[in-house]
């Protein structure tokens, strides 16, 4: 970066400064990317870092108005947002990441992120997103909100699907309906997990409920049954 050490911090100040900012990443060229971009908005970035520690420390010293985090930096981007949000209730948290996946959406607004936004997010877009977020309001992709409203309509809500085995109802969650569809097709876990953008550890736990609710043995005994009935 500019012949910096990738790790190192600096302060900048400057007198048209805006919005405060830290940003980490351990990919050099998105930091410098994403820094150019902000600061030629007005904002101020007080630190750009490369790992989850360092992420921490700098947010605790310039107690910035957003920190912008990377959720595969070294050490834990979703756990530096926690500590980073537990000790500065104010700061506001963005997380960005280059999978999108359900739970790692989900364990970001845990942690306390107000908002979540894709590595290819237009740079236009991330300072009016960055700038919204400053004036409280939560960063979500229309495509991301709408998998939350899926996932938490799955988890507690009314929306379920009935299919009969053997003469009897059984009841699943949407999302287990569209995993069974898919087990009907023999699809394996990992081509499931990519079809629906969750881990593989998901997908095999939405199975096991299947299987437990049709009353097999396993999966493959689940698929018979789906065959036959």
């Amino acid at each position: 970066m500019d012949g910096r050490d990738p790790g190192h911090s600096e302060v900048l100040d400057g007198p048209d400064a805006e919005l405060t900012v830290v940003i980490a990443d351990d990919d050099v060229g998105m930091r410098v990317g994403v820094r150019r971009v902000l600061e030629s908005a007005g904002m101020r970035v007080l630190a750009d870092v490369a790992d989850a520690s360092r992420a921490v420390a700098a947010a605790f010293a310039g107690a910035p108005d957003i920190c912008l985090l990377a959720t595969e930096l070294p050490g834990n981007g979703i756990l530096a947002a926690e500590e980073i949000r537990q000790a500065l209730p104010a700061t506001r948290i963005v997380m960005l990441s280059g999978s999108e996946r359900e739970e790692e959406i989900l364990a970001a607004l845990r942690a306390g992120a107000c908002g979540y936004l894709s590595k290819t997010v237009s740079a236009e877009r991330l300072v009016h997103t960055l700038r919204g977020v400053a004036n409280g309001e939560a960063a979500l992709s229309r495509m991301m909100t709408s998998r939350l409203i899926a996932e938490f309509q799955d988890r507690g809500g009314p929306r379920r699907q009935q299919i009969m085995i053997a003469g009897q109802p059984v009841d699943l969650t949407s999302r287990e309906f569209e995993i069974l569809e898919r087990m009907r097709r023999e699809e394996p876990t990992a081509k499931i997990a990519e079809r629906f953008r969750i881990s593989e550890v998901t997908v095999r736990r939405h199975v096991s409920a299947i299987v437990h609710k049709l009353g097999a043995r396993d999966r493959r005994g689940a698929i018979q049954l789906l065959k036959a009935g």
